[in-house]
C-alpha cells in the first residue's frame, strides 16, 4: 500500500532531502578548500613575481589600507635597499570587484601590473587581462609626470573601446595603490 500524501510526510522528505545536500555541500567543500587555496596562492605568487623587478628578497604580506579598502602589500629589497613594492589594490568594475598587483618603484613609477580576479563582461572588459595594448601602458607610467586615469576624464590612459567604466577601474586601482606607497613612505 502507498503511503499517502500529507503535510507531515512532504516535510519529512524536504527536510531529508536538505540534509542530504547539504552533507553532499559541506564535503565537496572540504574536499576542494585546499587545492583552491594553493591555486590562488599559486596565482597570487605568480602576480607579484610579475610586478615586480628581478632579485631582491620578498617580504611577507603585510597589512595596509587602499583605497579606503583593507588589504596587503610586499617589499623586495636587496639589504636595506627596497627595490619595488607589490600592492594588492581592489575597486569595482562594470561586472563587479576588479582586483590588480601593482609593482611601484621606490621613485614612485609604476614597475608594472596583473590582474588577480575580475568579473568584468567576456569581450569586453574582460580584455584588460588580453588587451597589450591597454595594459601595457602602465608599465613605467610615472604619476609625478602623468595623470592616472582615462583620457575621457582629462588622463592620460587610454581605455578599451567600449569599456570605459573597467579601464577607469583599473586606472583607479593602479592610482589608488601608488597612493597608499605614497602614504606608508610619507610623501
Amino acid at each position: 500500500m502507498a503511503v499517502k500524501s500529507n503535510l507531515i510526510n512532504m516535510a519529512v522528505c524536504l527536510t531529508a532531502v536538505c540534509l542530504v545536500c547539504s552533507a553532499l555541500l559541506g564535503g565537496m567543500y572540504v574536499l576542494t578548500a585546499e587545492p583552491i587555496a594553493k591555486a590562488n596562492a599559486e596565482i597570487l605568487k605568480a602576480s607579484i613575481g610579475a610586478v615586480l623587478p628581478e632579485g631582491g628578497e620578498l617580504s611577507e604580506a603585510m597589512p595596509i589600507e587602499v583605497g579606503g579598502q583593507p588589504s596587503e602589500y610586499y617589499v623586495s629589497a636587496s639589504g636595506d635597499e627596497v627595490k619595488a613594492y607589490a600592492v594588492k589594490s581592489t575597486t569595482v568594475g562594470f561586472g563587479g570587484p576588479l582586483t590588480l598587483m601593482v609593482g611601484i618603484t621606490p621613485e614612485g613609477s609604476v614597475y608594472n601590473t596583473s590582474v588577480l580576479s575580475h568579473t568584468e563582461t567576456p569581450g569586453l572588459g574582460a580584455k584588460c587581462t588580453t588587451d597589450e595594448r591597454f595594459y601595457s601602458q602602465f608599465k613605467g607610467f610615472d604619476p609625478s609626470g602623468k595623470i592616472l586615469s582615462v583620457t575621457k576624464d582629462g588622463g592620460d590612459v587610454d581605455a578599451i573601446t567600449a569599456s570605459t567604466i573597467t579601464s577607469r577601474a583599473y586606472a583607479l586601482a593602479v592610482k589608488n595603490a601608488v597612493e597608499a606607497i605614497k602614504n606608508i613612505k610619507g610623501e
